[in-house]
């Protein structure tokens, strides 16, 4: 393949020569993926003080709490779906479809409606409690939320074959495709990571820690012991990163649950959008328990959290599961002839070539939360929120009568059990 390649836009952009295998006596190439050069120290160096800085910038957001990390989410995914809208973008057929970019990103702000209207009704409905038209306003909203986006997705649908043109049917469908692939692979994934930010920064936190230990400890491994090749579509994927990282991501887990569960800040859950400090009852998954030691050990019992245990599940998934998201991506650049999604992060490439494990890490996070944390049954609070979103003044007042009917109806049985 050359070295020059002409992207989307139409500009030469430079494919570096990879530095991983080099050839034989003979000419053949065989893989070797520690060849002795600078470029890649110097590759290192970049990835190194870009990490740093989003670490720190990654920091400073967390502290900030629940509202800017959203923040944060839907920014990077609004990046993302630029970068991925951008591959299959062809300037010469736009031209002749003047507002077509403003209709793929109409179905794009559409979904973010319809998902995130899905995961924070409960607290936009809890942050307007204090006023009564806001209160009925937005309970309307929420309630009839599917309905409406529902049909702004028929207008957009509307909008789409009302502006299908001669000669570009191909070029149109294909692009209407295209956004739905993103939505459904990008966009519904990762909007997840929002629920997961509102059950308790915990549960955002980790999750994002562990597929960032695993990247990290996976380049580090391959880097210095890097020998056997891992699958085709990542030739920079060797076993000996996969594996070192895989251990170095479990334990991290069993660790950084350990840590991060001290601090009600980041476990406890934000019912309503507001920015200030929480302090609630951590609950059981957070309360340590004594496992008992044999007695030549030099302490007599071992504090773990419950929490841990389930961290070790998140662990699992982001070294063994979370990597093929990557290897997905990779699939993806190489069917487009890219190196990288983006020029966003130096030494990272953009960041869709960051978010990749990302998208599968916050699905599995808040289905595993849901599944094996969360209490089953149907708690207080609950079936209160039901009942003020979905019953009208009338049944709410009808309910409240019934239930009313019922306590009596037990305390008569109490009192003359009691005679």
């Amino acid at each position: 393949m050359s070295s020059l390649q002409r992207n989307h836009s139409g500009k030469i952009r430079h494919r570096r020569h990879s530095t991983e295998a080099a050839p034989d006596v003979n000419g053949s190439v065989k893989p070797s993926l520690l060849v002795n050069d600078q470029n890649k120290y110097k590759t290192m160096l970049v990835r190194a003080r870009s990490s740093l800085w989003m670490l720190l910038g990654f920091s400073l957001v967390i502290y900030m709490g629940h509202l800017y990390i959203c923040a944060l989410v839907v920014g990077i995914q609004i990046i993302m779906a630029r970068e991925l809208f951008t591959l299959r973008k062809q300037a010469y057929e736009d031209k002749k479809l003047p507002g077509f970019r403003i209709l793929i990103w109409y179905f794009f702000f559409t979904a973010m409606l319809f998902a995130y209207g899905r995961f924070i009704s409960r607290q936009l409905v809890n942050t307007v409690t204090s006023d009564k038209l806001y209160y009925k306003v937005v309970g309307g909203l929420v309630k009839y939320q599917m309905v409406i986006c529902y049909f702004l997705y028929i207008a957009g649908f509307m909008w789409f074959i009302l502006t299908l043109k001669k000669r570009t049917y191909k070029y149109q469908f294909g692009q209407y495709a295209w956004t739905h692939m993103i939505l459904l692979l990008v966009f519904a994934q990762s909007s997840f990571t929002v629920a997961n930010i509102f059950e308790g920064i915990f549960w955002f936190l980790l999750p994002a820690s562990l597929i960032a230990i695993n990247d990290v400890a996976a380049y580090f491994f391959g880097f210095f012991f890097g020998r056997t090749p891992l699958i085709k579509l990542s030739p920079k994927k060797t076993w000996e990163g996969f594996i070192g990282a895989s251990f170095a991501t479990i334990i991290s887990a069993f660790v950084l649950a350990d840590i991060l569960g001290r601090f009600q800040w980041l476990t406890c859950p934000r019912k309503d959008l507001s920015t200030g400090w929480l302090h609630c009852d951590p609950g059981l998954p957070f309360k340590p328990k004594s496992y008992p030691l044999p007695g030549w050990f030099p302490w007599k019992e071992w504090s773990v959290m419950p929490i841990q245990w389930h961290a070790l599940a998140l662990g699992l998934f982001a070294s063994i599961i979370a990597p093929f998201g990557g290897f997905f991506a990779s699939g993806l650049k190489r069917a487009f002839k890219i190196k990288d999604f983006g020029d966003s992060i130096p030494g990272h490439g953009g960041f869709t070539d960051r978010m990749d494990c990302q998208m599968m890490m916050a699905v599995f996070a808040y289905i595993y939360h849901q599944s094996f944390v969360t209490s089953q049954g149907f708690s207080v609070e609950l079936i209160l929120d039901q009942i003020i979103n979905h019953l009208t003044d009338e049944e709410q007042h009808d309910l409240h009568f019934q239930l009313g009917k019922i306590l009596r109806g037990r305390q008569e049985e109490l009192l003359l059990l009691l005679e």
